[in-house]
């Protein structure tokens, strides 16, 4: 069998398995060509292969490139002055009613070029390739007009072109009401879904929709309103929901066969039985719940026992989360929310597959992309375990 590439004497984390949720495989030996995989397994396994190019891997650990499948990253302008009101006592509510946190950030963002969007976001992305990303989710969100949202998903556009890294957008135009329909938060929802939404569809900038379901954000209602919109142009949807409070927005996402509901701190028994039921991921942001000195934690063991899948990812964000590690992510969700290192690494690949619904990525196995990334480590749970510090020695995206 010809192929592009062969990398051998690997320790594969495949996550591929049906019962071991990280398939190990000793002795790996990964097979690729065209940037898909054509064999993924152990090397006395495999079939007669013949490639132009052979990597040893020096039996390093190999995993799936990771996956970011929740930030805000494209954006403009710094909100650490808010950070140290925050310090001082400011609760974010505070902030945002005195018109800071989100429309602040939305006012940077009006005010930024292309070009100046661009540079900004792409030192955030940077440091997330630089940690073995190969897939992030980009939202809009801080335009919350109709071309500062467009200019934002054409940077998240141009930002996987010019990174090498596979790019999800997600429409966040239901994020926050602009200053501008003070009042008026359902004339702004028209907005959102007669004129934003349709528009970016039709341009091809959205993969999917999501709306911050929250006491300062949206009600349920108008919630329902926006994942109605997006259902009628066939986009998947997903929501914050249940941050800062339990307005069962995880449930009305599960009712709208939403890929994920994510933060959950205040999610109740019925949200997760809903989320269970309609396949719901449950994205967890630790970087949020320790940047805002969150004390609620997510029900975590009742996800576990309702069989609810789990992702993580670093909510990349300049108010709640300016984390660009996804690392430093898996080690905060094991430390703050006592996931084991399983559940940290198939949140960052293949549950975070599952919550983008990407399905061609998140595992080693026949078909699916070559996205992997080794590693200078001999055990998955090192990954997690450490703090400020990056193990990774190759990334490839799509075979290169």
């Amino acid at each position: 069998m010809d192929c592009d590439t062969i990398w051998d004497n690997a320790r594969l984390v495949t996550l591929a398995g049906d019962t071991n949720p990280l398939d190990i495989v000793e002795r790996g030996l990964v097979a690729a060509t065209a940037g898909r995989i054509l064999y993924a397994g152990p090397r006395d396994d495999a079939p007669e292969l013949s490639a132009s190019r052979t990597i040893d891997c020096e039996d390093r650990l190999m995993t799936p490139g990771l996956i970011d499948c929740h930030t805000h990253l494209v954006y403009a302008g710094s909100r650490a002055v808010e950070w140290e009101k925050r310090l001082a006592g400011a609760s974010y509510e505070d902030i945002a009613r005195a018109g800071g946190g989100i429309v602040s950030t939305m006012n940077a963002t009006r005010a930024a070029s292309e070009a100046e969007l661009m540079a900004q976001s792409r030192l955030r992305l940077d440091a997330l390739i630089a940690e073995g990303v190969t897939t992030v989710e980009i939202k809009s969100g801080y335009g919350l007009e109709l071309a500062t949202e467009r200019r934002m998903l054409q940077v998240a556009r141009s930002l996987g072109e010019a990174c090498g890294v596979n790019v999800s957008t997600t429409f966040l135009g239901a994020h926050a009401v602009p200053p501008e329909y003070a009042g008026r938060a359902d004339d702004y929802i028209d907005l959102v879904i007669n004129e934003m939404l349709p528009q970016l569809a039709a341009e091809g900038l959205v993969d999917a929709v999501d709306a911050f379901c929250e006491g300062i954000g949206f009600t349920p209602d108008q919630t329902e309103r926006v994942f109605a919109a997006a259902r009628q142009l066939g986009l998947p949807v997903k929501l914050h929901a249940e941050q800062l409070s339990n307005l069962h927005g995880a449930a009305l996402a599960a009712r709208h066969n939403a890929l994920s509901a994510d933060h959950l701190e205040h999610l109740d028994a019925e949200g997760i039985a809903a989320m269970a039921s309609s396949g719901a991921v449950a994205t967890l942001l630790p970087g949020a719940f320790y940047f805002t000195r969150e004390t609620r934690l997510p029900p975590v063991a009742a996800l576990r026992e309702a069989g609810v899948p789990i992702a993580i990812a670093t909510d990349c964000n300049p108010g709640t989360s300016p984390l660009t590690s996804l690392l430093l992510a898996m080690n905060m969700a094991a430390t703050l929310f006592r996931l084991t290192v399983d559940e940290c690494l198939t949140g960052t690949t293949r549950n975070a597959a599952l919550a983008l619904g990407v399905p061609d990525v998140g595992t080693l196995a026949p078909g699916r992309w070559a996205d992997l990334a080794v590693w200078n480590v001999s055990e998955p749970a090192e990954l997690v375990y450490r703090m400020g510090s990056n193990p990774l020695h190759a990334r490839y995206r799509r075979g290169h």
